[in-house]
């Protein structure tokens, strides 16, 4: 099948308030554009140089999605469009990308990663660090960023009932978050969990964000 026709039975199968960002890093610009002709705005990458090469060919209305780990020297090159930055992991991050919004006026939605995964390989957050961070007078201070949700990756095993717990346990904190902390710079709207092969699960766990890559496009090449 197509992008496109991957595109709409994913959206078919899914609740209509569940945003599917198609992750398109290592796949050419040409089949973002197919399906950004069919209607769908968002799609995701992982790298930043690769980011910038499609943002330069391809609509402007597209919503890009930084999706991979984000250095601190890179944020810079993305932060005059990017849509929302995903993997943000530290204040140190936050701190960069404020600095960076400020010099252009731009306000720059980001999500803060926890780490739910049993793996040492996956960034994020602890629970009680991203408390600490939401109620640190100077994550209130940065103007030029909204901390605009929560993101997670569940541990890779096929033991699903570990995945669901994992996916509800980020749940949870999503909503003690939005209950609990008062925040001028937080507006708790998007809980971004499940890739292609644990959305279903992520859905049913609360997510309303899911990042899906090769049940869009097909197996990634190594390069483009």
């Amino acid at each position: 099948m197509s992008v496109t026709e991957n595109l709409n039975k994913i959206t078919a199968s899914i609740p209509n308030d569940v945003c599917v960002v198609a992750v398109s890093k290592r796949h050419p610009a040409e089949l973002i554009k197919e399906a950004h002709e069919a209607g769908y705005r968002d799609f995701g990458e992982n790298m930043v140089q690769e980011m910038q090469e499609k943002h330069a060919v391809l609509p402007e209305d597209i919503r890009w999605h930084m999706i991979g780990h984000l250095q601190r020297n890179k944020v810079k090159y993305i932060v005059g469009y990017v849509y929302l930055i995903h993997g943000v992991d530290s204040l140190k991050l936050l701190l960069e990308i404020n600095k960076r919004a400020a010099k252009i006026n731009r306000v720059v939605s980001c999500l803060l990663q926890v780490h739910i995964a049993k793996e040492d390989t996956k960034f994020g957050f602890a629970e009680d660090e991203l408390i600490n961070l939401l109620n640190n007078e100077v994550t209130s201070q940065l103007t030029h960023i909204r901390i605009a949700g929560l993101m997670g990756m569940a541990t890779n095993t096929d033991n699903l009932d570990q995945v669901s717990q994992e996916f509800n346990g980020l749940n949870g904190l999503f909503t003690r978050v939005k209950s609990e902390i008062s925040n001028p710079v937080v507006d708790m709207k998007h809980l971004s969990m499940g890739m292609s092969g644990d959305y279903e699960l992520a859905i049913k766990s609360g997510s309303n964000m899911i990042r899906v890559g090769s049940n869009i496009f097909g197996t990634r090449p190594q390069k483009l």
